[in-house]
């Protein structure tokens, strides 16, 4: 049973994001929706978004929310899908009991499937058997074909089955699109179960059938699932053969790993994997996206800053490399605030507004004034990794005292006497210049040359008084837009400091 690499352009690309409502969604989900969006945009085909809900002791319905608004915040938009709506609605397979329930019965009428009434402690003591014996421990098969006299005997005892999908006795090779061809043989993929003992369809069951329902040519999804593919690539064609279907089998494609600290696979519970941190940090979808898309994959390989349209039209799934991604805080910090960057300043100061004000933002709101952001937005944007950085860089403007860091206080004015000598000069300088960038930066440097200090010496202890730290925007052009009297008013504040 073989599948092959896909023409795509002779049979219109179909795939799906099958993510289920559990917890916040994490980036290594997110990097499997982009793939597949790109996958679809790519091909000009189209993307599914399938609810997988059919958990119920794990989903919510907050989870679902969060999954729907992630994917709009995000720009990953769907064709077919929940609020889409779309031929083989509904898109929430919770929603898909009574037709799951019906595959089930096709296929145990045909033979494709059967009842197990082993027990979890027998299961457990078989399994510990074959282990001691060097065999493999997958299910051995013993109610494979049990007579009417044994389930008979079994139902006696109160036993409930579980339902359990029969695979052949033969190799299943097919084409990844990322790892070439594998094969598995039986003995690695036993019969599995496809319905619980409460009637309740497992993913096993439900996932295929809906693929192969709403016509899916492709399936990307993330490397653990691999050991999973021969049982769907049998079950597929055992749908066929009871009418489930087009018949067709999908071409599946399985994307590598993302590894977190320590080389180890990054899980849900890992901080940096969560998208929420990202949002509220204020990174950029587009940002976050080019650098998600570079865990496995690149553009060219000297280039790792893209659009996303660009994505779109390079992206091929043989381009993806089936070897572990680490994910690189560092990296994606770097990617975003080049995205930053590239943005138009109008945009960007739209961008920053949520960052500007409550409960981000720790001045009153009446102190914000929108002509002075506007007027250091253009510096910021240089200087910012995330959105939310631009609080910390413009609260001197809108405070009526600024932050006072005592760790910058304490290195810019480690020689109080020779601080206050500077910052006297510079203040007297400062009160008799014109007021503009380059008349309150010839003011420093003659203050700086006074005490024999060079123009980076010399503004540190100014830079401190006015705005409380050691780094930030460009200080001329600050002390332009906060005004001279309120210049003035913290150097005297400082010089009092120092003297105190």
């Amino acid at each position: 049973m073989t599948s092959a690499i896909p023409a795509t352009g002779a049979t219109p690309v179909r795939v799906r994001f099958c993510p289920s409502p559990t917890g916040n969604p994490h980036v290594g989900l997110v990097r499997t929706a982009l793939f597949n969006w790109a996958f679809a945009r790519h091909h000009r085909g189209t993307l599914v978004f399938r609810i997988e809900d059919t958990d119920a002791a794990r989903d919510s319905e907050e989870s679902y929310r969060q999954l729907l608004d992630s994917m709009r915040w995000l720009g990953i938009d769907w064709d077919e899908g929940p609020e889409t709506g779309g031929p083989y609605a509904p898109y929430r397979q919770s929603q898909r009991m009574d037709l799951y329930a019906d595959v089930a019965t096709r296929l145990r009428e045909a033979g494709h499937a059967y009842e197990c009434f082993c027990s979890t402690a027998e299961l457990d003591e078989r399994r510990d058997a074959a282990r001691a014996a060097g065999r493999p421990s997958g299910y051995d098969g013993h109610c494979r074909d049990l007579d009417a006299g044994q389930v008979a005997a079994y139902r006696a005892e109160g036993r409930e089955p579980i339902i359990r999908f029969r695979m052949p006795d033969h190799p299943i090779t097919f084409t990844d699109l990322v790892r070439g061809e594998l094969t598995f043989t039986p003995d690695n993929v036993p019969d599995y179960g496809i319905v619980r003992a409460n009637g309740a369809p497992l993913y096993t069951l439900v996932n295929p059938v809906d693929d192969a329902l709403m016509g899916i040519t492709h399936v990307l999804r993330g490397e653990d699932l691999l050991s999973s593919t021969p049982r769907q690539i049998a079950l597929y064609d055992a749908l066929a053969q009871v009418g489930v279907g087009t018949g067709g089998t999908p071409h599946f494609g399985h994307l590598p790993y993302v590894m977190g600290e320590g080389n180890k696979k990054l899980s849900k519970r890992d901080p940096q994997a969560s998208l929420n941190l990202y949002r509220e940090r204020g990174f950029l979808p587009e940002g976050l996206l080019n650098y998600l898309s570079l865990l496995g994959w690149s553009i060219a390989e000297d280039r790792d800053i893209f659009s996303m349209r660009e994505m779109v039209d390079a992206f091929d799934i043989a381009d993806v490399n089936a070897n572990p991604a680490r994910f690189d805080l560092k990296k994606c910090e770097h990617v975003n605030a080049e995205h930053l960057r590239a943005m138009d300043v109008k945009v960007f100061t739209e961008a920053c507004a949520p960052w500007l004000r409550a409960p981000y933002a720790p001045w009153h709101p009446d102190s914000f004034d929108q002509a002075a952001f506007d007027a250091v937005a253009p510096h910021a944007q240089t200087r910012l990794t995330v959105l939310s950085d631009i609080t910390d860089n413009v609260d001197f403007l809108f405070l009526d005292e600024p932050v006072r860091d005592d760790a910058s206080w304490q290195k810019a004015m480690k020689d109080p006497a020779a601080a206050t000598g500077l910052l006297t000069t510079a203040r007297a300088n400062l009160a008799a210049a014109e007021w503009t960038a380059e008349a309150l930066k010839a003011a420093v440097l003659a203050a700086g040359e006074t005490h024999g200090l060079k123009l980076g010496k010399a503004q540190a202890p100014v830079r401190v008084a006015v705005t409380g730290r050691t780094v930030g925007l460009p200080l001329f052009e600050s002390l332009e837009v906060l005004g001279r009297e309120r210049t003035l008013a913290r150097l005297d504040a400082a010089l009092a400091r120092l003297a105190g």
